[in-house]
């Protein structure tokens, strides 16, 4: 970590610290002037774990039955993070009983006894941002049966928390981390009395960072898919709580909604999940289409990239491709070297997957997540399409970028007669070896079959001389490669015909069958689904392609074909616009 950075990173320690102190000894509000309505929504088995005495955040695994959270010894600070950060509150009004209620009344007054006078660590502007947002979302579920004394500390310490944001949001990391910040402003400014100066100028500057953060085509610096979720909830949380008291949004806020919808329907799979990328997992069941449907916008993606994915679909099938490079700077701090990989999904039924992120279960798995052999791509010589670099403070926590990233995808999007064809490739692996990755993935009109091809070619004679070297340092044997596919858990998978193909079994009944032509190996091994919400990881399983680049160009084919239809009795009716069709 850099010594600019450690110091910028205690500069804003102290600023948070001075503020909240400040702001803890302001006038306290007495109650709330209007309520948004509890919008976020957690999960129901989290909420149970948690009454049961298991906790778990940030992969860590804690059993807390009859403790007081705040009084343990927290396993590192990205559980901490968690705690402070309240979205644990999403999980106990998901399960709503007298327990979870008792459960989250202990824990909230356990952090005002403890930190409500401005001191610990929840005092930064994004978990503030992220923690008042649960407060007055659940205010009926946590104050219900409540004493005069707990209401007016929990006012006291919302009205500080507000104070403090309206001083330090702009301490907040650039994307989500400032829009939770400015959200959390603008709902305290709204709702609360006393507060009401404070909402114009968070209004006001919503409309600033959704004007700089979100760009023409409706995406956000990271590219993370789910992250672009949660910025599109928080815009139409923040538009409906104006709305809801007869303000108006600020134009660019409206607008920013406007670019984000189609560009969230052309990254939603036929299951209405979202792809799963760059530190993004398909999101809260429901989640996705509840936003859409609450934006009052149905415009569609028609052509190109969004957000940098190629998307096809054709009948049942979509397919969705990372298809730009990926995110840079700060942006990548949950960046994946992606680049190339795609998932696919049939109807209701996920079949090809990427590992997905392992934020949850620590981060060994988070690295593990982001490397290329995670994800349903090429991986050259065991080497990733870009590498992590060391770790540095990124805001409030400690991440590794991405560095020596591909800069050149070329890519092209067709609708021919009898497919919709996709072309792209990437320079992740010139500067190692001369290589360039290239992939075509052609779906056929009745989205029954995908036939693709990766290529591994040196395009010219600085690359020829790459390669060369690299085939002497390997005493010309040949320089290995992988094409991995990974399963998602549920998909039955065996060896067929001999060992020459792989069927693979949907719950819906549908039957695909893999094959490939080329020089390589075909194997069945072990892999994994990072799936948040989950206690560990699933064991699935991956289709590996493997064999060597021996000359200047590599080709190998293979395809994608539905060998069996859905009986019509059990078949899960959903259209590619996520309409239920009868």
């Amino acid at each position: 970590m850099s010594k600019g950075r450690t110091w910028r990173a205690r500069q804003a320690r102290f600023l948070n610290r001075l503020h909240a102190w400040a702001a803890a000894r302001a006038r306290p509000a007495t109650g709330f002037v209007s309520q948004p309505e509890p919008r976020t929504v957690g999960y129901f088995a989290k909420g149970r774990q948690m009454i049961a005495g298991n906790v778990m955040f940030a992969g860590h695994l804690m059993e807390v039955k009859g403790a007081m959270i705040w009084d343990l010894d927290l396993p590192d600070e990205a559980f901490e993070e968690a705690l402070h950060g309240f979205a644990w509150l999403d999980d106990l009004a998901a399960v709503g009983d007298t327990k979870a209620r008792k459960l989250a009344q202990d824990w909230l007054w356990g952090w005002i006894k403890r930190y409500g006078g401005g001191t610990g660590p929840g005092w930064s502007p994004e978990l503030t941002g992220r923690r008042v947002i649960r407060w007055v979302h659940h205010a009926l579920f946590l104050l219900r049966g409540t004493t005069p004394e707990q209401s007016e500390a929990y006012y006291k310490a919302l009205s500080a928390q507000t104070t403090f944001l309206a001083r330090r949001w702009q301490g907040a990391s650039p994307g989500i981390p400032r829009f939770e910040a400015l959200t959390g402003l603008l709902y305290c400014g709204l709702s609360i009395e006393g507060m009401e100066a404070r909402a114009e100028p968070a209004r006001a500057a919503l409309g600033v960072e959704c004007a700089r953060q979100v760009d023409e085509q409706g995406g956000i610096p990271t590219r993370n898919p789910e992250e672009l979720l949660e910025v599109f909830t928080l815009l139409t949380w923040a538009q409906a709580a104006l709305e809801e008291v007869g303000k108006e949004p600020d134009p660019a806020h409206l607008e920013a909604i406007a670019r984000i919808a189609p560009t969230l329907r052309a990254l939603r799979h036929a299951d209405g999940g979202l792809a799963r990328f760059h530190g993004g997992g398909r999101g809260l069941d429901g989640r996705l289409d509840q936003a859409l449907a609450a934006s009052g916008n149905k415009k569609r993606q028609t052509e190109g990239l969004a957000m940098g994915y190629a998307r096809i679909s054709a009948g049942r099938t979509s397919v969705i491709v990372d298809a730009a490079p990926p995110p840079s700077g700060k942006a990548s701090a949950q960046a994946h070297a992606s680049t190339l990989a795609f998932e696919l999904t049939s109807g209701r039924r996920p079949l090809i997957v990427n590992c997905g992120a392992g934020e949850a279960f620590g981060p060994d798995w988070r690295r593990a997540g982001r490397a290329t052999p995670s994800h349903s791509t090429l991986c050259l010589q065991g080497y990733s399409s870009a590498r992590l670099a060391p770790e540095r403070w990124i805001g409030i926590t400690r991440r590794e970028l991405l560095e020596d990233c591909p800069k050149h995808v070329p890519v092209q999007l067709d609708h021919l007669p009898d497919s919709v064809r996709m072309e792209a490739g990437h320079d992740g692996y010139v500067a190692l070896n001369g290589l360039t990755h290239a992939r075509a993935l052609d779906l056929s009109a009745d989205g029954r079959e995908v036939k693709g091809e990766d290529y591994l070619v040196a395009l010219d004679s600085a690359a020829n001389k790459r390669f060369d070297k690299a085939m002497d340092s390997v005493k010309l044997d040949g320089l290995p490669y992988d094409i991995r596919f990974h399963l998602h858990p549920d998909v039955d998978v065996a060896l067929d015909l001999g060992g020459n193909a792989v069927s693979m079994a949907l719950r819906s009944g549908e039957i695909w069958i893999f094959r490939f032509s080329g020089k390589a190996e075909m194997e069945i091994e072990p892999s994994v689904f990072l799936e948040k919400g989950r206690m560990r990881p699933r064991a699935t399983k991956q289709i590996v392609l493997s064999g060597r680049a021996m000359d200047y160009a590599t080709r190998i084919r293979w395809s994608l074909a539905k060998a069996q239809e859905t009986a019509s009795a059990v078949r899960d009716y959903v259209r590619d616009d996520g309409e239920m069709s009868t």
